[in-house]
């Protein structure tokens, strides 16, 4: 989900509709000081991180409907950099 200010992201397991892991632009450790873009760039490796901790290795992106462009492609960027194949 994109907000005006944050950006959020899960990795949810479609069959048991159980979140396997979650990050945010709010969390204190993830709030770049570059702006939105990096900042969810930021989530995006945090959330690779998390997953790839979760023993997932491979996701689709859902965007909601939003563009793929700015914060959503930067979100996107940060998880392959976090080694997701997205």
């Amino acid at each position: 989900f994109r907000s005006a200010k944050f950006i959020y992201a899960q990795v949810i397991d479609d069959e048991t509709g159980r979140t396997l892991a979650a990050a945010s632009s709010r969390e204190p450790a993830l709030a770049a000081p570059g702006g939105k873009v990096d900042a969810a760039r930021a989530v995006g490796r945090a959330l690779a991180e998390r997953a790839r901790a979760a023993g997932v290795e491979r996701v689709v992106l859902d965007r909601g409907g939003y563009q793929y462009h700015g914060r959503v492609r930067s979100l996107a960027e940060g998880a392959r950099e976090g080694g997701l194949d997205l």
